[in-house]
């Protein structure tokens, strides 16, 4: 049973430090007013790689044996988990193999092998890029990076809640959009353990509530997700992020990609940050009034990335 202090996230934060950027936290006063919250925003997209999702392949490879090291690491991602492994093992000097489905978008998958992996196209869906990664951890040797269920992983991912706590030690709330649950795992642990009485909420796709539904079961379950967002788009939890989220996370709440899509042009437009579709969806979920909180509470939203697909809007005319 993974079970983390705040000791544990300092000296994950001791070891990956030097690499990351602490990350500011914003206050909305737009975001405020709408919803009668002291509202401020964990701005990871400035972070490298543009997501959170640095952090924890650094605290891995960093504990890495120099015998594993040389075996290299593997993952399979279409888009920041990919681009945090592969910044992560070009820090280590490891070798990376990232595999992606073909119909990746070309924009990540050259910035994929830009931060020096070596990128495997297979298969028409991530499921079937990870038959290729376990693959060639069976033929290559490699060592397998999940994109979620991993300690090691997680713990680096929890140093951004030891960030906001730091920073606003009197929070009274955490939202956190949820995929696998590698995130809101590590900033639950964090949080409770600086304080107990924080409430962690998650925010899914209703189109994809995978760790809803798994927790509301009682049990680990597959569902069938239709989420276009990348970074809510699982269909099953991690074993590892289910049994934390049973132990820490407060509430999960869900709303339609629809809603959390038209975050992302309110983010823009009212606070003037880029921010992709998971990153908005804490916001959505205070836009849309989900979050019963007492009136005046303090809530730290966690806008996890910024690192939109711009092919999107590409041929678009504007008025």
């Amino acid at each position: 049973m993974l079970d983390l202090t705040i000791d544990d996230f300092r000296a994950v934060r001791e070891r990956i430090g030097r690499h990351i950027h602490h990350t500011p936290l914003l206050g909305s006063r737009q975001l405020s007013d709408l919803s009668g919250y002291e509202v401020r925003l964990k701005a990871e997209m400035f972070q490298r790689v543009g997501a959170y999702k640095i952090r924890g392949p650094l605290n891995k490879l960093a504990l890495m044996t120099p015998e594993e090291k040389q075996r290299g690491i593997v993952c399979s991602s279409a888009g920041n988990h990919a681009q945090g492994v592969a910044l992560a093992a070009s820090i280590h000097g490891v070798r990376a193999v990232v595999c992606m489905a073909e119909n990746a978008t070309p924009s990540k998958v050259a910035a994929t092998r830009a931060y020096g992996a070596e990128v495997v196209l297979h298969g028409r869906i991530w499921d079937e890029a990870n038959e290729k990664a376990k693959e060639l951890v069976r033929t290559e040797g490699l060592i397998y990076v999940s994109p979620f269920d991993d300690p090691d992983l997680i713990a680096g991912q929890g140093t951004l809640g030891l960030e906001i706590v730091s920073d606003w030690p009197d929070v009274d709330a955490i939202v956190v959009p949820i995929g696998g649950g590698g995130l809101i795992s590590g900033v639950a642990m964090a949080a409770k353990s600086h304080n107990p009485n924080i409430r962690i909420i998650g925010v899914e796709s209703s189109d994809g509530p995978a760790m809803k539904e798994s927790l509301a079961a009682g049990r680990i379950v597959t569902i069938d997700c239709r989420t276009v967002i990348d970074g809510l788009r699982v269909r099953t939890v991690g074993e590892i992020t289910f049994s934390v989220c049973q132990r820490y996370v407060d509430d999960i709440v869900t709303l339609p990609d629809t809603d959390i899509f038209d975050s992302v042009l309110w983010i823009m437009e009212r606070c003037k940050l880029v921010v992709e579709g998971a990153a908005a969806a804490p916001v959505a979920a205070l836009r849309a009034g989900l979050i019963g909180l007492p009136p005046g509470s303090r809530v730290a939203c966690v806008l996890s990335g910024g690192n939109v697909n711009l092919d999107q809007f590409r041929g678009l005319s504007w008025n």
